[in-house]
């Protein structure tokens, strides 16, 4: 069983930035595939940020592509989101994911992870 345990949100003015942060459990979180998601109230759940278990290939959608951006350390079993230039309508809870599975590419549907984050609220203020 992976456990992760995010970190990183908060309050900020739009234009901000944050940084969240997410800690696996595991021997082999080099072998992961990675994503963040976000929840917005009456919203469904959206991919914002996926990398291959490889580390090669990213995603990021139209919405927040420039301004987001994945990235991991693997000595550190952590993977991050760095969010610039924030918006207002980027207010959400932000939920890491993970899956161990050699996953193909950088799947966008929070059915192909296996592994969540506790969730973390990201507010952007105007």
């Amino acid at each position: 069983q992976v456990q992760l345990v995010e970190s990183g949100g908060g309050l900020v003015q739009a234009g901000g930035s944050l940084r969240l942060s997410c800690v696996a459990s595991g021997r082999t979180f080099s072998r992961y595939t990675i994503a963040w998601f976000r929840q917005a109230p009456g919203k469904e759940r959206e991919s914002v940020a996926a990398m291959s278990w490889s580390g090669g290939t990213t995603y990021y959608p139209s919405s927040v592509e420039g301004r987001f951006t994945i990235s991991r350390d693997n000595a550190k079993n952590t993977m991050y989101l760095q969010m610039n230039s924030l918006k207002p309508e980027d207010t959400a809870v932000y939920y890491c994911s993970a899956d161990n599975r050699y996953l193909a590419g950088t799947p966008t549907s929070y059915t192909s992870y296996r592994y969540w984050g506790q969730g973390t609220q990201v507010t952007v203020s105007s």
